[in-house]
């Protein structure tokens, strides 16, 4: 009988091998348990510019960490306040103020632990972590009073310290607003060669600033008209806070008792044409504000103010305040309203209106409420005011007032010279400054004025303007340091802040 005998291949001794070394190295690691370093995988600011609008990033870690060691480490040069959140291996930072402008940050954390490692005995530290982030540039836009950029406007970065004029010679800017990411301006313009306020056209033009470092963008002063004046005068404007909305007061030329609110959308369409602007139907409107939530406008009816729809029927009022006259200013989340209560002796109230029917008074004047911002950064409103000081000539001076809306504390913060009613404001974003403008008018008015003298809303002619910055730096309690604005090494009126 014959024996068969069967032997091992090659092949097969091979495959053996490699079993047996990969169960020895699966055994090994199997020992030795998890020894893979923990890592941030994505952090929402990295390598990119903020802006107000930003109040919050997130860490999304690699596995489950030791939620202590990490807070305790995180490091943001230079400092920036804030509260810390968790939501499984996501750690949301969420800022108390928005970040100071025209800075360079960097955030590091190192020594964070993985979360199951001490209960194993061990101390398992990720790997250390270091990125940059930045805030936009400190960057403002007036209108020229000097004879080189006369009527023109002006942008100009203080972060860099470089002027950029936007708008040819030929057009005398009126009035202007910013779109929200900063890299177009929607303004009213009349001709060089034509002195009738209306006869404005409205236009938009590029900044050449781009809304993220290092993003292609258009070159700065591309002018697009975008709303003629052939049928209509254009009259007030202003933009949604979502910067797709235009809402223009404008008048029919061959009818002045036929005005109305109109809305489009500043931005042109694929094919390059112009937008073509809607009417609100419903009663002639006089002052008017956008809401927060671009969705509805206030405007001022009558004794009253209602709120009318953009998106439905605009002739039934969302709402109606029959007390209040004028809405000054609405606060970013549109929860608060800063509105103006005229009384039959001629004074005006200040009222705090909340969306949960609070109304508290703030002050009484017996003068004018010019305008009011809400601060992003506390809960203060900064209003400019004026009072009566001359019955006889009706004289008013105009002051500068920071309310503690909690507490309804007034704090004068400057006061300006008599008669100067034509005042423009604009609060920083991040809250830390605060524009504003000095006119001085053309007191000759005997000798006729050329088509391109600039005026003020009230149709009064300008010789020259100057602008200034008032720091809004935290003042220590019981200290006696007085902030005193600066005069800026330019010429110019209604300044504003770009977002």
């Amino acid at each position: 009988m014959t024996k068969t005998y069967k032997f091992i291949q090659p092949l097969d001794r091979v495959a053996i091998a490699f079993m047996l070394i990969l169960s020895v190295l699966i055994g090994i690691i199997i020992w030795q348990g998890d020894a893979v370093k923990p890592t941030i995988r994505n952090f929402s600011w990295e390598n990119k510019q903020i802006g107000a609008d930003d109040v919050s990033f997130t860490l999304t870690f690699s596995r489950p960490m030791d939620r202590k060691s990490v807070e305790e480490n995180l490091k943001i040069e230079p400092p920036l306040a804030g509260k810390i959140s968790w939501a499984g291996r996501r750690m949301v930072y969420t800022l108390l103020t928005p970040a100071p402008y025209g800075t360079n940050y960097q955030i590091k954390i190192e020594n964070g632990k993985d979360k199951f490692s001490q209960a194993e005995g061990k101390n398992r530290f990720m790997d250390p972590f270091t990125a940059q982030f930045a805030t936009r540039n400190r960057v403002l836009l007036y209108i020229g009073a000097d004879p080189q950029t006369l009527g023109q406007l002006v942008l100009y970065n203080l972060t860099a310290g470089k002027i950029q004029v936007l708008t040819p010679k030929d057009l005398i800017v009126m009035d202007f607003e910013p779109f929200p990411n900063g890299e177009k301006i929607v303004f009213t313009a009349r001709s060089a060669k034509n002195s009738d306020l209306l006869s404005a056209q409205v236009y938009t033009v590029t900044t050449g600033i781009p809304s993220q470092l290092d993003e292609p963008t258009e070159p700065a002063g591309k002018v697009d008209l975008i709303l003629d004046n052939k049928e209509y005068q254009n009259l007030k404007f202003d933009l949604a806070a979502n910067g797709k909305t235009l809402v223009i007061q404008r008048g029919k030329r061959d009818n002045p008792g036929d005005f109305a609110l109109w809305t489009l959308t500043p931005s042109l369409d694929i094919k390059g044409e112009k937008p073509t602007p809607q009417r609100l139907e419903g009663q002639p409107a006089g002052d008017f504000v956008l809401t927060p939530d671009s969705k509805a406008v206030a405007v001022a009816q009558g004794q009253g103010t209602a709120i009318l729809s953009l998106e439905g029927n605009s002739n039934k009022p969302l709402d109606f305040l029959p007390q209040f006259g004028l809405v000054q200013a609405f606060s970013k989340d549109g929860s608060q309203a800063a509105m103006v209560k005229f009384n039959t002796d001629y004074t005006r109230d200040l009222f705090l209106v909340t969306n949960q029917g609070v109304q508290k008074q703030l002050l009484k004047t017996t003068g004018s409420i010019l305008s009011c911002q809400f601060d992003l950064a506390s809960p203060t409103l900064y209003c400019l005011v004026t009072e009566l000081i001359s019955q006889e000539q009706y004289l008013e001076r105009p002051y500068l007032v920071a309310i503690n809306l909690k507490t309804a504390e007034q704090k004068p913060l400057l006061l300006l010279p008599p008669g100067q009613r034509n005042v423009q404001t604009s609060l920083s974003p991040d809250g830390l400054g605060f524009l504003f403008d000095q006119v001085v008018p053309i007191t000759n008015t005997t000798v006729p004025f050329p088509a391109n003298t600039l005026k003020t809303d009230d149709g009064e002619p300008i010789a020259t303007s100057s602008l200034w910055l008032m720091p809004l730096l935290p003042v220590p309690d019981g200290t006696n340091n007085e902030i005193k604005p600066e005069k800026l090494p330019l010429i110019g009126y209604s300044p504003q802040w770009l977002p």
